[in-house]
Protein backbone atom coordinates (compact mmCIF):
# COMPACT_ATOMS: atom_id res chain seq x y z
CA UNK A 1 0.00 0.00 0.00
CA UNK A 2 1.32 3.41 -1.00
CA UNK A 3 2.86 5.33 1.90
CA UNK A 4 3.74 8.65 0.24
CA UNK A 5 2.52 11.46 -2.02
CA UNK A 6 4.64 13.41 -4.49
CA UNK A 7 4.23 17.12 -3.86
CA UNK A 8 6.07 20.39 -4.18
CA UNK A 9 6.35 23.23 -1.67
CA UNK A 10 7.81 26.67 -2.10
CA UNK A 11 10.75 27.89 -0.06
CA UNK A 12 8.29 30.36 1.45
CA UNK A 13 6.35 27.38 2.85
CA UNK A 14 9.46 25.98 4.54
CA UNK A 15 10.26 29.45 5.90
CA UNK A 16 6.77 29.78 7.35
CA UNK A 17 6.83 26.30 8.94
CA UNK A 18 10.23 26.96 10.46
CA UNK A 19 9.11 30.31 11.87
CA UNK A 20 6.06 28.68 13.42
CA UNK A 21 8.12 25.80 14.87
CA UNK A 22 6.30 23.35 12.62
CA UNK A 23 9.45 22.04 10.95
CA UNK A 24 11.76 19.43 12.52
CA UNK A 25 15.22 19.47 10.95
CA UNK A 26 16.88 17.09 13.39
CA UNK A 27 15.44 13.57 13.16
CA UNK A 28 17.40 11.31 15.50
CA UNK A 29 18.15 8.67 12.90
CA UNK A 30 19.74 10.98 10.30
CA UNK A 31 23.41 11.86 10.37
CA UNK A 32 23.97 15.57 10.68
CA UNK A 33 26.87 16.60 8.49
CA UNK A 34 28.36 20.05 8.13
CA UNK A 35 28.36 21.61 4.69
CA UNK A 36 31.24 23.77 3.54
CA UNK A 37 30.73 27.37 2.46
CA UNK A 38 31.28 26.31 -1.14
CA UNK A 39 28.59 23.62 -0.91
CA UNK A 40 26.11 26.11 0.52
CA UNK A 41 26.94 28.67 -2.16
CA UNK A 42 26.51 26.13 -4.95
CA UNK A 43 23.05 25.15 -3.71
CA UNK A 44 21.87 28.76 -3.61
CA UNK A 45 23.30 29.30 -7.08
CA UNK A 46 21.22 26.33 -8.24
CA UNK A 47 18.13 28.07 -6.89
CA UNK A 48 19.09 31.46 -8.34
CA UNK A 49 19.44 29.86 -11.77
CA UNK A 50 16.08 28.13 -11.41
CA UNK A 51 17.53 24.65 -11.78
CA UNK A 52 16.11 21.64 -9.91
CA UNK A 53 17.67 20.10 -6.83
CA UNK A 54 17.09 16.56 -5.53
CA UNK A 55 13.82 15.79 -3.81
CA UNK A 56 13.36 16.22 -0.08
CA UNK A 57 11.67 13.49 1.97
CA UNK A 58 9.23 14.67 4.67
CA UNK A 59 6.86 13.14 7.16
CA UNK A 60 3.79 14.95 8.42
CA UNK A 61 2.30 14.29 11.84
CA UNK A 62 -0.61 15.93 13.62
CA UNK A 63 0.65 17.16 16.98
CA UNK A 64 -2.14 18.77 18.94
CA UNK A 65 -4.04 20.69 16.28
CA UNK A 66 -1.05 21.48 14.06
CA UNK A 67 0.79 19.58 11.33
CA UNK A 68 4.49 19.16 12.09
CA UNK A 69 6.77 18.20 9.21
CA UNK A 70 10.01 16.29 9.80
CA UNK A 71 12.78 16.30 7.20
CA UNK A 72 13.78 12.67 6.74
CA UNK A 73 16.19 13.28 3.87
CA UNK A 74 17.48 16.67 2.72
CA UNK A 75 17.97 18.47 6.01
CA UNK A 76 21.26 20.09 4.94
CA UNK A 77 19.60 21.54 1.85
CA UNK A 78 16.76 23.01 3.88
CA UNK A 79 19.11 24.28 6.62
CA UNK A 80 21.26 25.96 3.97
CA UNK A 81 18.28 27.67 2.35
CA UNK A 82 16.99 28.96 5.69
CA UNK A 83 20.46 30.12 6.70
CA UNK A 84 20.86 32.07 3.45
CA UNK A 85 17.49 33.77 3.84
CA UNK A 86 18.34 34.75 7.42
CA UNK A 87 21.53 36.46 6.21
CA UNK A 88 24.00 33.75 7.26
CA UNK A 89 26.19 33.84 4.14
CA UNK A 90 26.49 35.10 0.56
CA UNK A 91 27.04 33.34 -2.72
CA UNK A 92 30.65 33.03 -3.94
CA UNK A 93 31.79 34.84 -7.08
CA UNK A 94 33.02 31.58 -8.52
CA UNK A 95 29.43 30.31 -8.55
CA UNK A 96 27.47 33.44 -9.37
CA UNK A 97 29.31 36.68 -10.09
CA UNK A 98 26.08 38.65 -10.57
CA UNK A 99 24.69 38.05 -7.07
CA UNK A 100 27.85 37.29 -5.12
CA UNK A 101 28.71 39.17 -1.93
CA UNK A 102 25.10 40.20 -1.31
CA UNK A 103 23.00 38.96 1.56
CA UNK A 104 19.46 37.81 0.82
CA UNK A 105 18.11 41.09 2.22
CA UNK A 106 20.37 43.02 -0.18
CA UNK A 107 19.11 41.29 -3.30
CA UNK A 108 16.58 43.00 -5.57
CA UNK A 109 12.99 42.35 -4.52
CA UNK A 110 12.23 40.39 -7.69
CA UNK A 111 15.20 38.09 -7.03
CA UNK A 112 14.07 37.60 -3.42
CA UNK A 113 10.61 36.77 -4.72
CA UNK A 114 11.96 34.24 -7.18
CA UNK A 115 13.88 32.51 -4.40
CA UNK A 116 10.86 32.38 -2.09
CA UNK A 117 8.67 31.03 -4.91
CA UNK A 118 11.21 28.36 -5.91
CA UNK A 119 9.50 24.98 -5.58
CA UNK A 120 11.18 22.09 -3.82
CA UNK A 121 10.13 18.62 -4.91
CA UNK A 122 8.93 16.57 -1.93
CA UNK A 123 7.90 13.01 -1.24
CA UNK A 124 5.55 13.28 1.75
CA UNK A 125 5.29 10.19 3.94
CA UNK A 126 2.19 9.56 6.01
CA UNK A 127 1.05 6.98 8.58
CA UNK A 128 4.66 5.83 8.90
CA UNK A 129 6.03 4.29 12.08
CA UNK A 130 9.62 4.88 13.21
CA UNK A 131 10.60 1.38 12.04
CA UNK A 132 9.05 2.04 8.62
CA UNK A 133 10.81 5.39 8.44
CA UNK A 134 14.16 3.80 9.19
CA UNK A 135 13.46 1.17 6.55
CA UNK A 136 12.67 3.85 3.96
CA UNK A 137 15.83 5.78 4.84
CA UNK A 138 17.89 2.59 4.50
CA UNK A 139 16.31 1.82 1.14
CA UNK A 140 17.22 5.27 -0.18
CA UNK A 141 20.86 4.62 0.62
CA UNK A 142 20.72 1.00 -0.60
CA UNK A 143 19.94 2.06 -4.17
CA UNK A 144 22.88 4.43 -4.37
CA UNK A 145 25.43 3.31 -6.97
CA UNK A 146 29.02 2.93 -5.79
CA UNK A 147 30.77 6.12 -6.85
CA UNK A 148 33.71 6.08 -9.23
CA UNK A 149 36.73 8.34 -8.71
CA UNK A 150 35.31 11.35 -10.56
CA UNK A 151 31.92 11.06 -8.88
CA UNK A 152 33.63 11.08 -5.49
CA UNK A 153 35.55 14.23 -6.45
CA UNK A 154 32.30 15.79 -7.61
CA UNK A 155 30.74 15.16 -4.23
CA UNK A 156 33.78 16.49 -2.35
CA UNK A 157 34.72 19.69 -4.17
CA UNK A 158 32.83 22.78 -5.37
CA UNK A 159 35.63 25.25 -6.01
CA UNK A 160 36.45 27.27 -9.10
CA UNK A 161 38.69 24.69 -10.77
CA UNK A 162 36.12 21.93 -10.57
CA UNK A 163 33.15 24.08 -11.62
CA UNK A 164 35.12 25.62 -14.48
CA UNK A 165 36.21 22.20 -15.75
CA UNK A 166 32.63 20.94 -15.60
CA UNK A 167 31.36 23.91 -17.61
CA UNK A 168 33.99 23.20 -20.26
CA UNK A 169 33.08 19.52 -20.26
CA UNK A 170 29.42 20.36 -20.82
CA UNK A 171 30.29 22.86 -23.57
CA UNK A 172 32.00 20.24 -25.73
CA UNK A 173 29.92 17.21 -24.83
CA UNK A 174 28.44 16.88 -28.32
CA UNK A 175 31.87 16.91 -29.96
CA UNK A 176 33.40 14.23 -27.73
CA UNK A 177 30.31 12.04 -28.11
CA UNK A 178 30.00 12.43 -31.88
CA UNK A 179 33.76 12.13 -32.22
CA UNK A 180 33.81 8.85 -30.30
CA UNK A 181 36.13 10.08 -27.54
CA UNK A 182 33.56 9.11 -24.91
CA UNK A 183 30.51 6.85 -24.94
CA UNK A 184 27.11 7.75 -23.54
CA UNK A 185 27.74 5.26 -20.74
CA UNK A 186 30.97 7.04 -19.81
CA UNK A 187 29.19 10.39 -19.85
CA UNK A 188 26.51 8.98 -17.54
CA UNK A 189 29.31 8.40 -15.01
CA UNK A 190 30.84 11.90 -15.45
CA UNK A 191 33.41 10.91 -18.06
CA UNK A 192 33.23 14.34 -19.70
CA UNK A 193 33.94 16.00 -16.35
CA UNK A 194 37.07 13.92 -15.82
CA UNK A 195 38.27 14.51 -19.37
CA UNK A 196 37.77 18.29 -19.16
CA UNK A 197 39.42 18.41 -15.73
CA UNK A 198 42.39 16.43 -17.01
CA UNK A 199 42.83 18.75 -20.01
CA UNK A 200 42.44 21.89 -17.89
CA UNK A 201 45.14 20.62 -15.52
CA UNK A 202 47.50 20.38 -18.51
CA UNK A 203 46.85 24.01 -19.43
CA UNK A 204 47.28 25.29 -15.88
CA UNK A 205 50.06 23.06 -14.57
CA UNK A 206 51.53 21.25 -17.56
CA UNK A 207 51.25 17.73 -18.93
CA UNK A 208 51.00 15.33 -16.00
CA UNK A 209 49.24 12.27 -14.63
CA UNK A 210 45.46 12.11 -14.41
CA UNK A 211 45.89 11.32 -10.73
CA UNK A 212 46.68 14.99 -10.06
CA UNK A 213 43.15 16.23 -10.81
CA UNK A 214 42.22 16.23 -7.13
CA UNK A 215 45.34 18.26 -6.29
CA UNK A 216 44.06 21.11 -8.46
CA UNK A 217 40.48 20.80 -7.20
CA UNK A 218 41.82 21.17 -3.68
CA UNK A 219 44.27 23.96 -4.54
CA UNK A 220 41.52 26.20 -5.93
CA UNK A 221 38.76 25.21 -3.49
CA UNK A 222 38.87 28.34 -1.32
CA UNK A 223 39.01 31.01 -4.03
CA UNK A 224 36.15 33.53 -3.87
CA UNK A 225 36.83 34.74 -7.42
CA UNK A 226 38.17 33.25 -10.62
CA UNK A 227 41.99 33.54 -10.66
CA UNK A 228 43.58 35.07 -13.76
CA UNK A 229 45.35 31.84 -14.70
CA UNK A 230 42.04 29.97 -14.79
CA UNK A 231 40.53 32.63 -17.06
CA UNK A 232 43.55 32.34 -19.35
CA UNK A 233 43.32 28.55 -19.32
CA UNK A 234 39.62 28.66 -20.25
CA UNK A 235 40.39 30.89 -23.23
CA UNK A 236 43.19 28.54 -24.26
CA UNK A 237 40.93 25.51 -23.84
CA UNK A 238 38.33 26.99 -26.17
CA UNK A 239 40.97 27.94 -28.75
CA UNK A 240 42.41 24.44 -28.65
CA UNK A 241 39.01 22.82 -29.14
CA UNK A 242 38.25 25.17 -32.04
CA UNK A 243 41.48 24.14 -33.77
CA UNK A 244 40.94 20.44 -33.05
CA UNK A 245 37.46 20.73 -34.55
CA UNK A 246 38.97 22.34 -37.66
CA UNK A 247 41.54 19.57 -38.00
CA UNK A 248 39.11 16.77 -37.24
CA UNK A 249 35.35 17.34 -37.56
CA UNK A 250 33.52 14.80 -35.35
CA UNK A 251 33.05 12.13 -38.03
CA UNK A 252 36.68 12.39 -39.06
CA UNK A 253 37.84 12.14 -35.48
CA UNK A 254 35.66 9.11 -34.81
CA UNK A 255 37.28 7.13 -37.61
CA UNK A 256 40.82 7.96 -36.44
CA UNK A 257 43.01 6.71 -33.62
CA UNK A 258 42.87 10.24 -32.20
CA UNK A 259 39.38 9.52 -30.85
CA UNK A 260 40.86 7.12 -28.30
CA UNK A 261 40.87 8.97 -24.95
CA UNK A 262 44.64 8.74 -24.38
CA UNK A 263 45.32 9.73 -28.00
CA UNK A 264 42.88 12.62 -27.72
CA UNK A 265 44.73 13.87 -24.63
CA UNK A 266 47.92 13.83 -26.70
CA UNK A 267 46.21 15.65 -29.59
CA UNK A 268 44.84 18.29 -27.22
CA UNK A 269 48.17 18.95 -25.53
CA UNK A 270 50.00 19.08 -28.87
CA UNK A 271 47.57 21.61 -30.31
CA UNK A 272 47.74 23.60 -27.07
CA UNK A 273 51.56 23.62 -27.18
CA UNK A 274 51.54 24.80 -30.80
CA UNK A 275 49.36 27.77 -29.80
CA UNK A 276 51.10 28.54 -26.50
CA UNK A 277 53.92 26.72 -24.64
CA UNK A 278 52.67 23.96 -22.34
CA UNK A 279 54.55 22.85 -19.23
CA UNK A 280 56.41 19.59 -19.59
CA UNK A 281 56.83 20.03 -23.36
CA UNK A 282 59.45 22.78 -23.26
CA UNK A 283 61.89 20.86 -25.47
CA UNK A 284 59.27 19.91 -28.07
CA UNK A 285 58.98 21.88 -31.35
CA UNK A 286 55.98 24.13 -31.92
CA UNK A 287 54.94 23.85 -35.57
CA UNK A 288 52.77 26.70 -36.83
CA UNK A 289 49.05 26.10 -36.45
CA UNK A 290 46.70 28.42 -38.32
CA UNK A 291 44.11 28.29 -41.06
CA UNK A 292 46.77 27.76 -43.70
CA UNK A 293 48.55 24.91 -41.90
CA UNK A 294 45.51 23.00 -40.64
CA UNK A 295 45.49 20.72 -43.73
CA UNK A 296 49.18 19.98 -43.14
CA UNK A 297 48.46 19.07 -39.52
CA UNK A 298 45.65 16.76 -40.62
CA UNK A 299 47.89 15.06 -43.16
CA UNK A 300 50.70 14.60 -40.63
CA UNK A 301 48.35 13.24 -37.95
CA UNK A 302 46.65 10.88 -40.41
CA UNK A 303 50.07 9.65 -41.57
CA UNK A 304 51.23 9.01 -38.01
CA UNK A 305 48.00 7.13 -37.25
CA UNK A 306 48.31 5.05 -40.42
CA UNK A 307 51.91 4.12 -39.64
CA UNK A 308 50.86 3.10 -36.12
CA UNK A 309 48.18 0.82 -37.54
CA UNK A 310 50.58 -0.63 -40.08
CA UNK A 311 53.31 -1.39 -37.57
CA UNK A 312 50.98 -2.84 -34.96
CA UNK A 313 48.68 -4.84 -37.24
CA UNK A 314 51.39 -6.43 -39.35
CA UNK A 315 53.72 -7.12 -36.46
CA UNK A 316 56.54 -5.53 -38.43
CA UNK A 317 59.78 -5.98 -36.52
CA UNK A 318 61.59 -3.26 -38.50
CA UNK A 319 60.00 -0.44 -36.57
CA UNK A 320 62.15 2.67 -36.10
CA UNK A 321 63.30 2.92 -32.49
CA UNK A 322 61.57 6.25 -31.89
CA UNK A 323 58.28 4.94 -33.28
CA UNK A 324 58.60 1.75 -31.27
CA UNK A 325 58.81 3.85 -28.13
CA UNK A 326 55.67 5.76 -29.16
CA UNK A 327 53.87 2.49 -29.87
CA UNK A 328 54.82 1.19 -26.45
CA UNK A 329 53.41 4.25 -24.70
CA UNK A 330 50.31 4.30 -26.93
CA UNK A 331 49.45 0.62 -26.51
CA UNK A 332 49.78 0.77 -22.73
CA UNK A 333 47.22 3.58 -22.62
CA UNK A 334 49.07 4.80 -19.59
CA UNK A 335 48.14 8.13 -18.07
CA UNK A 336 51.36 8.65 -16.11
CA UNK A 337 53.35 11.84 -16.61
CA UNK A 338 56.32 10.39 -18.49
CA UNK A 339 54.24 8.51 -21.05
CA UNK A 340 52.02 11.50 -21.72
CA UNK A 341 54.95 13.83 -22.27
CA UNK A 342 56.83 11.38 -24.49
CA UNK A 343 53.77 10.73 -26.66
CA UNK A 344 53.23 14.46 -27.16
CA UNK A 345 56.89 15.13 -27.95
CA UNK A 346 56.94 12.38 -30.56
CA UNK A 347 53.82 13.76 -32.23
CA UNK A 348 55.17 17.32 -32.26
CA UNK A 349 58.38 16.12 -33.87
CA UNK A 350 56.35 14.26 -36.49
CA UNK A 351 54.52 17.36 -37.67
CA UNK A 352 56.78 19.09 -40.17
CA UNK A 353 55.35 22.31 -41.55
Amino acid sequence: MKQFDARSYSIADFLEWNGSQLLDLSPKFQRRGVWTRAAKSFLIDTILRGKPMPKVLLTQDLIGKKNVRTVVDGQQRIRTILEFISGGFTVLKTHNAEHSGRLFSELDEDIQGSILQYEVGVDLLYNVSLSDMLDIFARINTYSVTLNTQEKLNAKYLGVFKTTAYELGHSYINYVLEGGVLSEKQVSRMGEAQLASDLLVALVGGVQTVKNIERYYKLYEEYDAIPANIDEAVNSYRQVMTHIGAIYPPKGLKSANWSRPHWFYTLFTCVAHALKPVGGLEDAPRPALNEATIPLWRAALDDLSAKYDGYTEDGDKDVPASFAKFINYAQRRTTDTEARRERAKFVMNSIVI
